[in-house]
């Protein structure tokens, strides 16, 4: 997280820094020398503070750090061990750098602000759209690292249903989560902090009489109009949480860019936008080769939603010449390259570039040998069906055309058909 903040403050840096050095050939080049040195001093500051963050109370609530912290302070009391001790403080800790970055992303979306009214009188807008598309990205990025701390481990889990079955965890939740200092959670009737909660509190027989009251005072239609009132209500707040959810996932600090189109890959790691597969391709029996079939890996890299980059290798086969014949032997193997766009659908254009050994190696120096691997260069269209299984996600049928097939000696199909499985 602190990685992903740092490099973004640089891109956000060397933008803004961009926009004033244009302005240094204007009239107005002393403030823009004063607003580069200023620019330059706080985002410095701001990399100070992610590195070295201050305690701060936390203002996101996240129900599963907060139980896991509580949980840690409840251990930590009992005495039961170091290692307890050091958890609660590295808890402690990633919780005020969690803090640090919604600051800074509250920062980053004031800029945000600044900048508009700036660079549209300067006409300055393409570099405006880069920093919402930077602050968009910063914000989903969070969005994931919160997600992930609320779905916790087995073990964590475990954990936490051990404790919740013991009377002394149970007290001690009701009085020191934040969740209990904002809403005291019903407890012993003669705890004071209890009894302070509710002071000034209606209840719910005090509420409904009041309801009953305007009720009566609006006639013999008054439950009638309150209850389209509460529908035309209810149909607002939906309206409401639908332009919140399109623009950003439920915040509202998060509008996406007009015209912007959110790439979902972005936010996530390296590894999972990782695809692992497998692919088989039979061919025929020719003069030379006798059947078989090629048993492929692959992964792939998701640049986006509709495109996929990948390598991968392939091992041939030999299963002889006919249901007479059959030989199971050792065939070559091959290297892979690909690139899938989604065109419709489950439809994807294909296409990819291949070298293949087709002669029997008896070890690896024998592969060392260029000349001896011929080329193919292939194009054309997959489906991707979904499979509910284990082991496999979708399976992946592909039609393509070897356009280089025509230029190898001897002559291979120029037809191939790969049926391929995306491994979870």
């Amino acid at each position: 997280m602190v990685a992903k903040t740092e490099a973004t403050l640089h891109r956000l840096q060397r933008q803004e820094e961009k926009i004033y050095r244009k302005q240094l050939s204007t009239k107005d080049s002393l403030l823009a020398r004063t607003r580069l040195s200023e620019i330059q001093n706080k985002y410095k500051e701001l990399e100070e503070k992610l590195k070295n963050p201050s305690s701060v109370i936390a203002r996101s609530y996240l129900p599963h750090l907060d139980t896991l912290k509580t949980a840690f302070k409840f251990l930590d009391q009992q005495g039961v061990t170091k290692n307890v001790t050091n958890a609660l403080s590295g808890i402690e800790s990633f919780e005020g750098k969690l803090q640090q970055a919604e600051e800074i992303k509250k920062f980053i979306a004031e800029r945000k602000e600044q900048l508009k009214h700036e660079l549209e009188q300067l006409g300055l807008v393409k570099e405006l759209k880069k920093y919402n598309k930077e602050l968009f990205y910063y914000s989903e990025q969070l969005k994931e690292y919160k997600a992930i701390l609320s779905d916790p481990k087995k073990i964590e889990k475990k954990a936490i249903e051990l404790l919740s079955k013991t009377k002394l965890f149970q007290d001690f939740m009701r009085k020191n989560s934040i969740l209990a200092s904002l809403f005291r959670m019903p407890g012993d009737p003669n705890d004071p902090a209890y009894i302070a909660s509710l002071a000034g509190l209606q209840t719910r027989v005090q509420v409904n009489s009041l309801i009953q009251q305007q009720l009566s005072a609006g006639g013999p239609n008054g439950m009638q109009q309150f209850q389209n009132n509460m529908q035309a209500a209810q149909s607002q707040l939906n309206q409401l949480k639908n332009k919140m959810s399109q623009y950003g996932g439920g915040s509202s600090d998060d509008i996406m860019p007009q015209g912007f189109k959110p790439n979902n890959q972005k936010t996530k790691s390296f590894f999972k936008r990782l695809e692992y597969g497998t692919n088989v391709q039979t061919q025929k029996a020719q003069s030379y080769f006798p059947v078989t079939s090629d048993l492929g890996l692959s992964v792939g890299y998701k640049l986006n939603d509709k495109s996929v980059i990948g390598i991968g290798a392939s091992y041939k086969l030999g299963l002889g010449t006919g249901w007479r014949n059959i030989s199971i032997s050792q065939q070559g193997a091959g290297l892979r390259s690909y690139i899938d766009w989604k065109l419709n659908g489950s439809f994807w254009m294909s296409g990819g570039y291949e070298m293949n050994y087709r002669t029997v190696f008896n070890s690896i120096t024998q592969l060392q040998d260029m000349n001896a691997w011929s080329q193919s260069g292939l194009i054309g269209l997959s489906k991707i069906v979904d499979v509910k299984s284990k082991f496999f996600k979708k399976t992946k049928l592909q039609l393509l055309w070897d356009f280089m097939s025509y230029e190898q000696v001897p002559r291979t199909q120029p037809v191939v058909f790969r049926i391929g499985y995306t491994i979870k």
